[in-house]
């Protein structure tokens, strides 16, 4: 047990002054006029008066030590540690595909959702891509930004230059955002349906390459009919991650719950915080104090 301000402790030497003066002090012996009686000496009973006329200075020690903040260890709990998760949009016109009951679009951005969902405590970003892209929110715990994009990312809302699907340049984009985030761990999600053409030519490889040397581990999710293009396989098993095809919003779902499943969420001890240990004392009060008034009932000295 440690105290947050023990220079009041000091302070415990005057209730123990005033203990001892008490039970040393015999005070002024009054004879009293009593006729043919014959009183016996109880030195008993003159402790017991003693004992309770010692209640005050222990009260004040008891709240000397109080307003000294009496502190003990806290049991430790487990931190977690923070997963930097960016979420790579397709949103080019091939999106709008029939895919179930709605679009690509539409199962990808409701499975984003359910995904923040589930993974609440990491910081998550988007980014849109087409030709070009488009870092919609900054990685951040607060999700309610991602849940209220989706109506702005459809793409036929679009403009003409996001109609391509360049992944190689997302994810290079993307790769520079996650290199700024010191704390925790880095990976992408990325949600598409086409082939690109910039990851041809050792291009899947050397940004493969690059992300990994940056701890970046990269999941790809074809949302279409038929396997992924192979150069996706090379640059995810590189980082670390995976390339999956999804060709139904269920399979969808269960994709996103594998990638939940190989990235755990991490904890770590966290250091042990002091906290208040009023109680035993507050306890130790009410007890002495409650004897205090029962003592000023019966025993006490004969004030005449």
């Amino acid at each position: 047990m440690t105290f947050a301000r023990p220079f009041l402790l000091l302070l415990l030497i005057l209730p123990v002054l005033l203990i001892w003066w008490e039970w040393r002090r015999r005070g002024e012996p009054l004879v009293l006029p009593l006729d043919h009686s014959q009183a016996r000496p109880k030195p008993w009973l003159e402790r017991i008066v003693k004992l309770f006329h010692l209640l005050p200075a222990l009260l004040l020690a008891v709240s000397l030590a109080l307003l000294a903040g009496p502190q003990r260890t806290a049991t430790p709990k487990d931190e977690r540690v923070l997963t930097n998760i960016e979420v790579v949009l397709d949103v080019s016109g091939s999106m709008m595909s029939p895919f179930g009951d709605g679009t690509r679009s539409d199962a990808a951005m409701k499975a984003i959702v359910d995904f923040t969902t589930y993974r609440k405590g990491d910081a998550f970003g988007l980014t849109i891509f087409g030709t070009e892209y488009v870092h919609w929110t900054p990685l951040t715990k607060d999700l309610s930004a991602i849940r209220l994009a989706a109506p702005f990312l459809r793409p036929e809302k679009m403009p003409p230059h996001m109609g391509g699907t360049r992944i190689g340049h997302a994810l290079q984009a993307v790769g520079k955002k996650l290199r700024t985030r010191e704390e925790g761990d880095r990976m992408v999600v990325l949600i598409s349906d086409g082939e690109s053409y910039d990851l041809s030519g050792g291009e899947a490889q050397r940004i493969g390459e690059e992300l990994r040397a940056d701890n970046i581990a990269v999941f790809y999710i074809h949302v279409a009919e038929g396997q992924p293009q192979e150069e996706t396989f090379t640059l995810a098993n590189l980082t670390g991650g995976q390339a999956f095809a999804a060709d139904d919003p269920s399979a969808l779902r269960d994709v996103f719950q594998r990638i939940d499943g190989m990235k755990p969420v991490k904890l770590k001890p966290s250091a042990p915080d002091q906290a208040d240990w009023f109680w035993p004392f507050a306890m130790a009060g009410l007890g002495l104090t409650s004897l205090q008034v029962v003592g000023g009932l019966r025993f006490r000295f004969t004030p005449w």
